[in-house]
């Protein structure tokens, strides 16, 4: 398992029914097919070996004894191989016949699981030939010269993951096997159905494995029947899906004549770290009624060739297409409002002040404010805006940020800080021709000033405008910018503080203040605190000195949402910008970067303002991220400097 990733794949062989002979040979074809992708763990539909549709003919002795040969075939085609092959089969036992999957791995039959629940109902009618599970719990069957016991719930132990079994009907069980399998242990679930084609019937399968992956955060693996079954009343269409966590990774297309073929690699680091940090899930592990659950170890699964074959977005906090990103940015848009509004209610407080600076995280605390005032019905008057210029102000900042004040009809103050940053200067003795930390600092620090000090003069609270991003890297003054009453976008990542921004303009009637907030957007980031450049352009640009925030917040969703380690992070990173103008130096370079600020940092996050929670990822010291401010990163920069 390389970086905790498991490639696992679904084989949906072209069948014939109750032609084991012919079926089995299919299925050698995808085993060759799957070892060839370097896939370790296959599974293949339910009864694949004699056909799902046999009907009556499963009481002929022919067909059972066939499907015995078949599996016999297959083990010794799979003698030499390290991976894991699940093929669907019926299986004679003393009291009747069951619906199994078979686990194959070097040759050797590992295990045998019953389907545990039978649908006997409408066009399906399985208990008509097979006995349920209830009634041959723990029974040992004489299976190709060996006597193996068929089990309900078993989980399969590898060196690489836990995972089990459930077959069709079980997943749409009000509890299904694998909420028990889950909690037992199982962080992959592989389902062998025969489900029958029917309008709606797959969206709404969709949605069943969906929710099931989420709920037992873990991946999920199904293989449907195919064209090959008969077609007398039902069709089958070879649907094939893997899904993690709730997310489809790899599908096939389905109503297709041929075998049908999907792998991907199910990040099974990433489910046991999710399962840690949830404790809910714990708990009802605790309480599993799963208790005679069989544990059976297999071998370890060598994948020798590890690339990487599914996709991950550079942008972690932003959705895929448009309609997902705006229902997004409003959503966040209407938490920041509504926490603001609570906390207004609350205080009893009518006046706020924000300092606009003409960039984007003060634009988005100020729309979010205004719309605040309108959800309060308030007058926008009591928003008092103020600029103040210093050393740095360019003109296109300057003009945006009172243009913009002006058409969002609030109170407007300008307060130059030049003189009172020259009389500090003057008062602790320093050159303000060096423009080190000192000279940027006092500057954020006499703005801070200001803004707390007009608060108290109208009685009202200052609202913070840093991102969520600049917390992790600590790209703010310690009692400067860092500090206000209420912080609206501390947990908004600087990526989405520019969409939410975008879509915000979009749905302006006045153009002027589309046009106003569009050249925010494109104004380069930068804190404004170094003169200008003689042609008037911003010459400090925060992302020349800390890198770019779309890799830092990449960065950023691994480390918290996730807990992986720099070498994983930047090998998805390197997957993920693949395409772009970062080559490897570059992300090394700037993953280093993170974490090196990301632990010397942390006293900045010890005591933040309070603020609402967005997102999964959040940096609050009152519950989402709770680390002590000296605590070590030498491990993290050692991984680093190995890359």
């Amino acid at each position: 398992m390389k970086y905790g990733f498991v490639r696992v794949g679904a084989g949906i062989p072209e069948i014939r029914v109750a032609d084991p002979q012919y079926n089995v040979e299919e299925i050698e074809k995808l085993i060759l097919k799957a070892q060839g992708q370097g896939v370790e763990i296959l599974v293949t539909p339910e009864l694949s070996l004699t056909g799902y549709t046999c009907q009556d003919l499963f009481f002929q002795q022919t067909l059972l004894d066939e499907a015995e040969v078949a599996l016999m075939k297959l083990m010794d085609f799979t003698r030499s191989m390290d991976m894991i092959i699940v093929v669907g089969m019926p299986v004679k036992c003393n009291i009747g016949l069951a619906n199994c999957a078979v686990v194959l791995q070097k040759g050797k039959i590992q295990g045998i699981v019953a389907k545990t629940y039978l649908p006997n109902c409408n066009e399906c009618a399985e208990k008509r030939w097979f006995t349920s599970t209830h009634d041959i719990k723990d029974a040992k069957v004489w299976l190709c010269g060996d006597l193996i016991e068929i089990s309900q719930h078993t989980i399969f132990n590898t060196p690489s993951c836990s995972f089990g079994i459930e077959m069709g009907h079980d997943l749409l069980a009000p509890v299904p096997p694998s909420s028990h399998l889950a909690m037992m242990g199982a962080e992959i679930i592989l389902n062998l159905s025969a489900e029958s084609s029917l309008v709606g019937k797959d969206d709404f399968l969709r949605k069943q494995i969906a929710a099931q992956s989420a709920r037992c955060i873990g991946g999920y693996v199904y293989a449907g029947a195919g064209f090959g079954e008969s077609s007398t009343d039902l069709v089958f269409n070879a649907q094939a899906l893997i899904y993690e966590n709730g997310n489809i990774l790899a599908e096939n297309l389905p109503f297709c004549t041929e075998a049908q073929f999907i792998f991907t690699e199910i990040d099974v680091e990433h489910i046991r770290s999710e399962r840690r940090r949830n404790n809910v899930f714990s708990d009802s592990a605790k309480i599993s009624l799963a208790k005679d659950c069989v544990f059976i170890d297999t071998d370890m699964m060598v994948n020798h060739s590890f690339e990487l074959s599914r996709t991950y977005s550079p942008h972690p906090f932003i959705p895929d297409n448009k309609e997902a990103l705006d229902n997004r940015a409003e959503e966040v848009y209407n938490i920041q409002t509504l926490g603001l509004a609570k906390r207004l209610k609350h205080t009893n407080c009518k006046s706020v002040v924000i300092g606009i600076s003409g960039g984007l995280d003060s634009t988005l605390a100020l729309i979010v404010t205004t719309g605040t005032y309108d959800l309060l019905g308030l007058n926008r008057k009591n928003i008092i805006g103020v600029t103040m210029p210093g050393f740095g102000t360019t003109d296109r900042t300057y003009t945006n940020a009172i243009t913009l004040m002006k058409q969002l009809g609030i109170t407007i103050r300008e307060i130059s800080i030049k003189d009172a940053c020259l009389q500090h200067f003057k008062d602790i003795s320093h050159n303000p021709e060096i423009h080190d930390v000192t000279y940027e600092n006092s500057q954020a620090r006499e703005r801070t000033q200001i803004l707390m000090d007009i608060a108290n003069q109208v009685n009202g609270m200052v609202i913070g405008t840093g991102d969520l991003s600049e917390l992790a890297l600590g790209w703010a003054t310690y009692n400067g910018d860092h500090m206000s009453m209420y912080s609206v976008n501390g947990s908004v990542p600087k990526t989405l503080v520019r969409h939410i921004v975008a879509w915000y303009a979009e749905v302006q009637k006045s153009t002027t203040t589309r046009e106003i907030l569009k050249d925010i957007i494109d104004t380069p980031i930068s804190p404004e605190l170094i003169p200008a450049h003689e042609s008037g352009e911003i010459k400090q640009k925060t992302e020349d000195l800390v890198g770019p925030y779309e890799l830092h917040d990449f960065f950023l969703y691994y480390v918290l949402r996730c807990g992986f380690r720099p070498s994983k992070i930047y090998m998805l990173a390197r997957h993920a910008f693949s395409c772009s103008q970062y080559d490897d130096a570059t992300i090394k370079k700037w993953l280093s970067v993170f974490c090196r600020r990301f632990f010397n940092q942390q006293f900045k996050r010890s005591c933040l303002p309070d603020g609402p929670k967005v997102g999964t990822c959040g940096l609050s010291p009152r519950g989402d991220w709770q680390m002590p401010s000296d605590a070590s990163s030498a491990s993290w920069l050692k991984e680093c400097e190995s890359l």
